[in-house]
This record gives C-alpha cells, sequence and structure tokens, in this order.
C-alpha cells in the first residue's frame, strides 16, 4: 500500500499505453500531462500490426490479462458499432509445412483455456471467412479463432485523447526525449529535451522500446528483447478479406478504408539496416518481397501497392511477458512496457491507473512487475 495521495501525474509517452493510463487517471480525477517527443503515436502504435488476441500458447495469467484487454475493446465496440477503426471478423492462423508445424498443439492449448477455436481444413476455411487462397494453406490445416479482431490505434489514440483532453488533461508534443526526474529516492517528474520540467506525484514511463534503457538511467532493470519492425501499409484496395492473418511468411491485417497492414519477422531481418546515427535504411525489394507474400495468401493474388513503411523497434520484454506497475526501489515511478500493445492498451490503462490512484496492486499484475528481472540476475 502506497500512503502518499497522487493527486497529480506526468506520463511520458503518447502511444496506447500512455495515453489509456492518461485517461484512466483523468476519469479519477487526477490532473495528468502527457508529454511526448513528437505528435501522438509516433511510435510503436503507429507501426502496430494491432491483432487482438489470446492465440497460441503462453501463461495462463499473460493470458487471463489478454482476454481482460479484449473484452474492453468489444465493451468500447458496443459504445461505437458504426467505426471504421475497430473490428471483431476473427483470426486465421496456420504453421508452415514442416517439423515446427504446431496447429495440432496449438488448438488443443487454445480449447483447453476455453479460448474459441475451430481447426479446420484448407477447403472447409472458405465457409467461415472469405478473401483467403485456400491453396496457401498447409495440409495440417488452420485455426479460425472467430472471437478476434483488429484495431487501428492512431485512430484509437485520436478518440482516447479527445475525452482526456475534455475531462481537463493536458498534451504537451515535439518536446524531445524525457527523462524521469528522481530525487530523495523518488520520482517527482519529467524533464524534456527542450528543458521543460513537469512535476507530479506520480511519473509513468510508456515509452515503447526506449523503456529498458530509460530505467537503467535510474539503476533499475528491464530485461529487453526488443527487435527492429517494419509495417507495410498497402494501397486502397477492393478485397473480400476480413479476418486477420498470421501465416508462416506474413501476417495480413484488414485496415481502415479498404487498406492492409503487413508485416513479417524475415522482412524486418532481410530488409531493415540501422544506421549508425539510429535512423533506419529500407530494403525496397524485401518490401516488394512481402506484398508478393501477402498477396499468395490472398483470393485472387491481388497486386498490392505500397501507401507507407513504418520501422522501429517492436517492444518485446526479456521473457517475452508483460513489465507493468510500479519500480519497488523508486516510489511514484511506474512503467508499462509490453509486446501486444493493441490487445493490452486498454486494460493496461485501466489497472495501472487503479494501482496509482489507489496506491494498492492489482492481483492480476502480480506476476508482471519488473523486480523479476533483478531476482533473475541475482539467482
Amino acid at each position: 500500500m502506497n500512503d502518499t495521495i497522487i493527486t497529480s501525474a506526468i506520463i511520458i509517452g503518447a502511444g496506447i499505453f500512455g495515453v489509456s493510463t492518461g485517461l484512466q487517471l483523468a476519469r479519477r480525477g487526477v490532473r495528468v500531462t502527457i508529454v511526448n517527443d513528437g505528435p501522438p503515436a509516433n511510435g510503436a502504435s503507429g507501426r502496430s500490426l494491432s491483432w487482438l488476441n489470446s492465440a497460441r500458447m503462453r501463461s495462463k495469467p499473460y493470458h487471463l490479462l489478454r482476454m481482460a484487454g479484449i473484452d474492453r475493446y468489444r465493451t468500447l465496440a458496443a459504445h461505437h458499432p458504426n467505426v471504421n477503426w475497430l473490428r471483431f471478423e476473427g483470426g486465421v492462423t496456420w504453421d508452415a509445412d514442416d517439423e515446427r508445424n504446431e496447429i495440432d498443439v496449438a488448438y488443443r492449448y487454445e480449447v483447453s483455456l476455453g479460448y474459441d477455436a475451430q481447426w479446420l481444413s484448407a477447403v472447409d476455411v472458405a465457409s467461415v471467412t472469405p478473401g483467403i487462397d485456400a491453396s496457401a494453406i498447409t495440409p495440417q490445416g488452420a485455426i479460425f479463432n472467430p472471437g478476434e479482431g483488429w484495431v487501428d490505434l492512431p485512430a484509437l489514440i485520436g478518440v482516447l485523447l479527445e475525452e482526456y483532453l475534455t475531462l481537463g488533461g493536458m498534451l504537451v508534443t515535439d518536446q524531445g526525449a524525457a527523462r524521469v526526474l528522481v530525487e530523495g529516492g523518488r520520482a517527482i517528474g519529467a524533464e524534456t529535451a527542450k528543458g521543460r520540467r513537469f512535476q507530479g506525484d506520480a511519473v509513468v514511463l510508456a515509452t515503447g522500446p526506449a523503456v529498458p534503457k530509460m530505467v537503467a538511467e535510474s539503476g533499475q532493470t528491464i530485461g529487453d528483447d526488443t527487435p527492429v519492425a517494419l509495417l507495410v501499409q498497402t494501397r486502397p484496395l477492393a478485397h473480400p478479406l476480413r479476418a486477420v492473418l498470421n501465416t508462416p511468411r506474413v501476417a495480413v491485417r484488414p485496415a481502415p478504408g479498404g487498406t492492409f497492414s503487413l508485416d513479417a519477422d524475415w522482412a524486418a531481418d532481410e530488409g531493415v539496416t540501422v544506421r549508425a546515427d539510429g535512423g533506419y535504411d529500407i530494403n525496397d525489394s524485401v518490401v516488394t518481397a512481402l506484398l508478393v507474400e501477402a498477396s499468395k495468401v490472398m483470393e485472387g493474388n491481388p497486386k498490392l501497392e505500397v501507401a507507407t513503411v513504418g520501422v522501429g523497434g517492436k517492444p518485446i520484454p526479456g521473457d517475452g511477458e508483460p513489465v507493468v506497475g510500479m519500480l519497488k526501489e523508486i516510489p511514484g515511478y511506474y512503467v508499462a512496457f509490453s509486446h501486444s500493445g493493441a490487445t493490452l492498451g486498454l486494460i493496461i490503462g485501466e489497472l495501472l491507473a487503479f494501482e496509482i490512484a489507489t496506491g494498492t496492486e492489482h492481483p492480476m499484475l502480480e506476476t508482471f512487475r519488473a523486480e523479476r528481472f533483478a531476482l533473475s540476475q541475482s539467482s
């Protein structure tokens, strides 16, 4: 229990975790200032595949957290039934035709958790969802998860910010990198690269892939397995595909306006070079190859054209599990660092705001504390 009464909070980062937490705190009457290096959603949230799911295999606490996250999106969808940035039209996944194929294991695990799943042959997939080239599905078949969906995070962040601002929240953008101010062993605010200082009773660090390095500046440890990610957005295309596809060579997600978002680990590995100045060079031939792979899994093998390419770090903690809550060694210093930022975006904001405002740890976050990394190093 934290006996300090929180009346003000500073949040560094205007991605989905930062904005969601800021809104939840503002709803609780806390004075909140969100500080960002550039415009909102300019980091990982702006280049996320944003597939809403708890598919495949992970720990049960992580699965429960993701399911709570999906539940919050369903509530949001009920309040915004006609928007083009949030859909629940299912997800389809299949593995390569080799010894690594785990479709049967994944299906059985999902069923054991009560996760809605159907194991289908290639010819049966068209009966549950349209727009997929059945010839691309491997002989082991595919899993269709009808409860999955997708969200366009920049659009969602814009909607959340509208309410946040009406509640009196402040948004300060284009400040360059910020750092957490720690005095007397406690977090007291933030200072931007432009020299502006903001003070609050609590500080939330929600800077995506930058979180581990930033907490290290205060002597704390968070395991980091962040890779470089590449997200390609296509030009609009009239096509019947509605489900999110997660396939051996490409992930495809419908997006607003008849566009599609594409990514693949191999494309980022082969197509992106990190320069000495921290910038990125993109291999156009790899981007073209990714478009070809996406076309192969879509009905009619349409010609896809690039609209935009996003590159940057994909936040992934060292053990793959979320890192959420207050750093025990530095009172008032809270972090939100995780993969699956879209799926967890609303629930993390809700639970983190609960902890900040009440001083009480939420049981759903028990296994996701940053201190586990320090303990693993000392053991």
